[in-house]
């Protein structure tokens, strides 16, 4: 039997938003924003020679059209103030929540509530400068090496970090600010619309090639029914769960005895969504980086990396797969879903798995379930992301986005359809209390007098 909540959330209809004022709002907000940071990935860095770069990307289009351009919205393409994207942040927040698991000040931190939060939130930020700063630096002497600045020099270095650090951090003002005003998943959604302004040029390309006859029509069938089979599996996968039965004892409240309660733990095939795959494309953006950049004059460690570790050679797709596996497991075990803290709070609220003793023995099944449901979640990561890698590489089938891509793309999308639909189920629950405010307020008011 649903609850009133669901029943509720099921009859919702986009025709309910032209009344929920303050979420248009909210849209109207999120949406001037990311127009702020689409607007920004045209502003170039000062110093660089516009043509040459043009020149140099026009021969480098293949290489950087990859991990590089879809993150960053193609910035790095036109080396705008937001070439670095938001990858810094997001890689810093990991960072941060995989040491809050392990270290016990951290920990302790997380457990004080919103000072606590607030002070993780301050270490991600001098993290996230710390990492711009790296990363920074070495695109900066990337551009220098390849010939591409108009004034080498440390003046150039310097201001080249500065811009780059800077357009960093105003993006994660603006992720801030639209999880803050806006609908939620600030960083999310500048990530999804780099992705998604991307597209258009993507599938330009691709027509032309099909029309130029560099594709035939069965490879360009084949690769759009590819598309539609991966997003149907990756929504599938992402709503896909394991329900472990709980149950409630008995309980006596007073002189009256209630029934004990039955309901479900649920376990999502892929606890850690997105988060494996991006951190695992993060570990190879800054080689990726500076070798475009650097060109011929890519030094000898360099260059011995990515004869090795280059987009679609066998090590690189192996340390992609151990590390989307790898971060799977960690990430789910010590941040997503931590099999001791859901033990003890069902302990805590007097639930049980039938069979299973409450503590410890809890904990070692549920440490069970998850261990082999995280089996098929890390393959359907791993499968998604690098089955464009595979069809690039050794097929030569142009497919311009990779499986992180289209994961991020599905994830937000769901998950920004779910935060609409919580604020206008909000809107409707506040619709529901002024009505019967106002119906009190007649029912309590002065009676007229009775006629005799």
């Amino acid at each position: 039997m649903a609850s009133a909540a669901e029943q509720m959330a099921a009859n919702l209809s986009w025709g309910a938003l032209g009344k929920a004022t303050d979420l248009r709002q909210r849209i109207f907000f999120t949406i001037g924003l990311l127009m702020v940071y689409r607007l920004g990935t045209y502003i170039p860095v000062p110093g660089i020679d516009g043509a040459a770069l043009q020149q140099f990307m026009d021969k480098a289009g293949a290489g950087i059209g990859g991990i590089l351009s879809v993150f960053t919205g193609g910035a790095i393409k036109r080396m705008g103030i937001f070439a670095l994207g938001i990858m810094p942040y997001i890689s810093a927040s990991i960072i941060i929540q995989l040491l809050a698991s392990m270290l016990p000040s951290l920990e302790q931190l997380k457990k004080e509530g919103e000072q606590g939060r607030k002070k993780l939130n301050q270490y991600t930020r001098y993290l996230t400068v710390a990492l711009a700063l790296f990363q920074g630096y070495g695109i900066a002497v990337s551009i220098q090496a390849g010939g591409l600045a108009h004034e080498p020099g440390a003046y150039f270095i310097a201001s080249c970090v500065i811009t780059l650090v800077g357009g960093t951090m105003f993006l994660m003002w603006l992720g801030e600010q639209i999880t803050a005003r806006g609908i939620g998943n600030g960083v999310s959604l500048i990530i999804f619309v780099g992705i998604v302004a991307e597209i258009p040029t993507a599938l330009a390309n691709f027509f032309s090639q099909g029309r130029s006859g560099a594709i035939s029509t069965p490879v360009i069938i084949g690769v759009l029914v590819m598309v539609v089979v991966v997003i149907a599996a990756v929504v599938f996968m992402e709503r896909a769960l394991r329900k472990i039965h709980i149950q409630y004892p008995r309980r006596q409240v007073g002189m009256k005895v209630y029934d004990g309660g039955s309901s479900h733990l649920p376990i999502k095939v892929n606890p850690a969504g997105v988060i494996p795959a991006i951190f695992a494309s993060s570990l190879l953006l800054l080689p990726t980086t500076i070798s475009t950049f650097s060109g011929a004059q890519t030094g000898p460690i360099m260059s011995t990396i990515l004869a090795y570790f280059g987009p679609g050679q066998p090590l690189y797709l192996l340390f992609f797969v151990g590390m989307i596996v790898f971060f799977a497991y960690f990430y789910t075990q010590n941040v997503a879903f931590k099999t001791d803290e859901v033990a003890e709070n069902l302990k805590n609220q007097n639930g049980f798995i039938p069979g299973i003793r409450p503590g410890a023995k809890t904990q070692e099944y549920l440490d069970y379930v998850v261990n082999r449901v995280l089996v098929v979640g890390a393959a359907y990561l791993a499968a998604v992301c690098l089955l464009p890698e595979i069809l690039r590489t050794q097929f030569a089938v142009p497919f311009y986005f990779g499986g992180t891509s289209v994961l991020i793309v599905v994830s937000v999308t769901m998950d920004t359809i779910n935060q609409i639909q919580s604020h206008l189920l909000a809107h409707q629950y506040e619709g529901l209390i002024e009505k019967s405010q106002l119906r009190g307020k007649k029912r309590t008011g002065p009676r007229p007098p009775a006629r005799r």
